[in-house]
């Protein structure tokens, strides 16, 4: 049995040490905005906040977060991520939607750090977040949307 905090609200799940992050949130708990994609970290569609930094929750295993903060896409807040959410519906960006919590979490992370991100910065903090409908023109401008809204 393992105590994991997650969007605020600690569960008891029944896995072994080793389960990835990821099917404890999904499977265990319920929380299903967290994706899976490819199983190895490389595509970004299973990232969640461990203390507020974003991780691949699919080689994370629960016994890596201990008494982490745990956070889903379903419980995202902050100006930053009303900012996002707002850029990213304003941009189209969602085609097929798949990849779109993976890459709003890390978009609103890189806001939280950098508030007037250049288009390299975007690059360095999205790399690893892929999309198949290759929506990546639209996330970058998205982002700059977002980040001037920040300003105001």
């Amino acid at each position: 049995m393992v105590s994991l905090k997650v969007n605020g609200t600690t569960h008891s799940v029944d896995v072994d040490d080793d389960t990835p992050l990821l099917w404890a949130i999904r499977d265990n708990i319920g929380l299903t905005g967290t994706k899976f994609g490819c199983g190895v970290a490389q595509c970004g569609a299973c990232t969640v906040y461990v203390d507020g930094q974003p991780v691949r929750s699919c080689v994370t295993p629960v016994s890596a977060v201990g008494d982490s903060e745990i956070t889903t896409i379903e419980a995202i807040t902050g100006k930053e991520a009303e900012a996002v959410q707002a850029a990213w519906t304003a941009r189209d960006v969602p085609q097929c939607g798949y990849c779109q919590s993976g890459q709003v979490m890390s978009a609103v992370a890189l806001l939280k750090e950098n508030k007037k991100p250049t288009d390299r910065d975007i690059d360095l903090a999205m790399n690893g977040n892929l999309c198949r409908c290759a929506t990546y023109v639209r996330i970058r401008a998205a982002i700059h949307d977002a980040a001037r809204a920040l300003e105001i």
